[in-house]
């Protein structure tokens, strides 16, 4: 089994540019193979992120910061209540098709273990419970080296989707953990269990890293 670690920043909430910036450090840090492989698990403050195929007309933020990555994908939200993920992986099969599925089966093995009907919808990369999206993913690859990732709603405010068109979809498609079981979630349970499902889905032992006072020191 393969080597890697998670970087599991709590339950405090991570402003977006800081972990933005750890992000691409440790992708400079795997391409020249100087850091593992490394899922990082945050909770970040209300932020809007703008992916390479936005519209202008998917957005219309109103004091909630915004910012223009580098990711696939359209407008989305993170906030307070909801998991994302950034896996910094070196695809050494440089299969990103296939890096997108495993993504979806490590949150559709989650979402499921809590009892919710979770799966693919052909042509919309995520996680849908029927004719609603719990979980969103858009991915960016430097130098075959993964970034940015997955963001599973567990019990996050849901207005603050009303700010965008999510993925350019109606911000009713979106739902979370919380609305689709009808009960609280436990954040760290949940981080728990992404934790040891994306271990088996991409065979990998991850040894935890302990945080420093400031993240963007972690190599």
């Amino acid at each position: 089994m393969k080597k890697g670690r998670v970087l599991d920043l709590g339950s405090g909430r991570r402003e977006y540019g800081e972990i933005w910036r750890l992000q691409k450090e440790l992708v400079a840090a795997r391409a020249n193979d100087s850091s593992p492989d490394t899922l990082i698990l945050v909770e970040h403050e209300h932020v809007v992120t703008l992916g390479r195929r936005t519209s202008v007309d998917n957005f219309r933020p109103q004091g909630v910061p915004v910012f223009n990555v580098e990711r696939g994908g359209d407008a989305t939200y993170h906030g307070p209540g909801q998991l994302v993920g950034y896996p910094i992986i070196k695809l050494q099969d440089h299969d990103v098709h296939r890096y997108l599925r495993m993504l979806e089966e490590v949150l559709i093995r989650v979402t499921r273990s809590y009892g919710i009907k979770s799966e693919r919808r052909e042509g919309q990369t995520g996680v849908w419970a029927g004719e609603r999206k719990v979980a969103s993913i858009g991915v960016a690859v430097s130098n075959w080296v993964t970034y940015h990732g997955f963001a599973l709603n567990v019990n996050p405010d849901l207005s603050y989707f009303r700010l965008i068109r999510p993925c350019g979809l109606d911000p009713s498609v979106i739902t979370s953990m919380i609305e689709l079981t009808g009960t609280q979630v436990p954040m760290e349970d949940v981080r728990t269990r992404v934790t040891r499902e994306f271990s088996t889905v991409f065979e990998m032992e991850l040894a935890p890293a302990v945080p420093k006072s400031e993240s963007r020191k972690i190599k």
